[in-house]
């Protein structure tokens, strides 16, 4: 029996009717579940978002505040000379200086000459001038520098000539670290026990030593197991070679026409003395080198070494006893180094480290001590933008390998990534926005930057200027100019140590 055409149009419809009331429930579940899982996207970046402005936060807050120290350390010790060394002449231990030499470097013989103005009892001073064997040029200056001071106990120590470092011990005794080989001997004959390490392209202040054995044997406070200085940098690019050492190259360039110029290794080069203009590629890398270490550098260091949270040291200029070094290497001292490369911090780490007989019998010692007022300032020449990038790079993977996590996040410590870490926290916490106002857009963010980047850029400007004042050396008649205050009251014009900044802010990005 078949239903009537009416009625057959009826339930079609109805059945139309039906389906599209599942397809619209089904379309509406779909849009609200879909609509869920956006809010549901939505919200998790948010959070993400939120968590990772919050840790951004306390990076930048933390950053500023590390560097407010240092800066405020700064302005406090170098802005006049220290005080005169309380140590005297009946009390004052032994010390023995040890300057290991390779090559030629710029102002070599007025750098070497510092250690034998020193305001300390001069028979309680041996000085061990180190070299790897007497064809290297600085030989003759060496020589020169023991027949200038005949009254000092001091002698050049040759490493081919060490008479344990003969036949088959030459390759077995010691590892192949060419700056502890050169020095063992120096070390094993080392009279007294205290020991300093000096390079040989550092000048010091003649109230150093005295200052550094304060420290050391607790004249200023705490007993202390490993004392070091601040290092400075000072380009020297197109200055004429001083006359006290004209004479003494003589006998490496006959015409006297050229100059020693820095590397980025130990090596030495020699460069046309009438290539006085400034290359910005050939000669611009020790304006870099000279405002990075008295600014970003000089900061960090400082209020590391203020605080004490880690040990951070730079070996130009350390100062140790013989005995404790000794007691945590089994006897072997600096030979126990002779395999790694990096020795001053592998040596200041395992003095931080390790316990001294004096702490095993329950004694209280401050593990290391920066001297503050003192300065080891290493002079630069001609140092090329390539040779500091190659030097920044090598001292990045020795980094690497001995303070791996602090080499990872350093980049985070520079002007310009920190700075972003801030302009994204302040432009995305809804405290800011709520409490403050702060708008959450680009230009916000761009303008946060902006400003960062600039009081970073006047705080490590003013930091420079302090320290290139000179204020805290003791000038006398011995002085190099290297190390004199700046005759105009500053180093460089502001626009030049301003492109010099900008250069080496950019090449510390990851």
């Amino acid at each position: 029996m078949s239903l009537p055409i009416n009625s057959s149009e009826v339930v079609v419809d109805i059945v139309r009717t039906q389906h599209s009331q599942r397809m619209n429930r089904l379309s509406a579940i779909t849009e609200t579940l879909v609509s869920r899982s956006d809010e549901s996207h939505a919200a998790h970046v948010s959070s993400i978002a939120l968590g990772a402005a919050v840790v951004c936060t306390v990076w930048y807050a933390a950053v500023s505040l590390v560097c407010a120290v240092g800066y405020t350390q700064v302005r406090r010790h170098y802005s006049r000379p220290p005080p005169k060394p309380q140590v005297s002449d009946s009390d004052a231990p032994h010390v023995t200086i040890i300057r290991p030499v390779k090559g030629l470097e710029p102002s070599l013989y007025q750098c070497l000459e510092s250690t034998f103005l020193q305001e300390y009892p001069k028979h309680k001073l041996t000085v061990f001038l180190c070299v790897a064997d007497r064809e290297d040029p600085a030989f003759p200056i060496l020589q020169q520098l023991i027949k200038d001071n005949p009254t000092f106990d001091a002698h050049v120590l040759v490493e081919e000539e060490d008479p344990e470092l003969q036949g088959d011990a030459a390759d077995t005794r010691l590892g192949p670290n060419p700056k502890v080989r050169n020095m063992s001997r120096a070390y094993r004959e080392a009279k007294g026990d205290v020991i300093w390490i000096i390079d040989c392209n550092v000048w010091v202040n003649r109230g150093a030593c005295g200052r550094m054995v304060d420290t050391l044997i607790g004249n200023r406070g705490i007993k202390n197991k490993f004392v070091h200085l601040l290092p400075l940098v000072v380009d020297i690019a197109g200055t004429p070679v001083p006359e006290s050492a004209q004479g003494l190259l003589e006998g490496h360039d006959p015409d006297n026409n050229f100059r020693v110029v820095s590397t980025s290794t130990a090596g030495h080069q020699l460069r046309a003395s009438d290539s006085t203009s400034l290359d910005v590629l050939s000669e611009g890398g020790g304006r870099i080198e000279e405002l990075f270490m008295s600014s970003a550098h000089a900061k960090f260091y400082t209020a590391i070494n203020t605080v004490l949270i880690a040990p951070c040291i730079v070996g130009k200029s350390t100062m140790f006893r013989k005995s404790h070094l000794n007691s945590l290497t089994g006897g072997q001292g600096i030979d126990y180094f002779s395999e790694n490369i990096c020795e001053d911090h592998l040596i200041g780490d395992l003095l931080w480290k390790g316990k001294i007989p004096e702490e095993e019998r329950g004694e209280k010692w401050g593990k290391h001590a920066q001297v503050f007022g003192d300065l080891a300032i290493q002079p630069m020449a001609g140092m090329s933008v390539a040779e500091y990038i190659a030097r920044r790079s090598r001292w990045l993977r020795v980094r690497k390998f001995t303070v791996t996590l602090a080499t990872f996040v350093e980049p985070g410590t520079e002007a310009f990534l920190c700075s972003l870490y801030g302009a994204f926290a302040f432009t995305t916490l809804p405290f800011f926005h709520n409490k403050l106002g702060v708008p959450q857009t680009w230009t916000a963010f761009a303008l946060f930057w902006m400003f960062s980047v600039c009081m970073w850029c006047y705080v490590d400007w003013t930091l420079y200027c302090k320290l290139h004042s000179c204020a805290s050396v003791q000038v006398d008649e011995n002085t190099p100019a290297f190390a004199r205050p700046p005759k105009d009251g500053k180093r460089r014009p502001f626009h030049v140590w301003l492109f010099a900044w900008l250069a080496r802010e950019t090449l510390a990005l990851p």
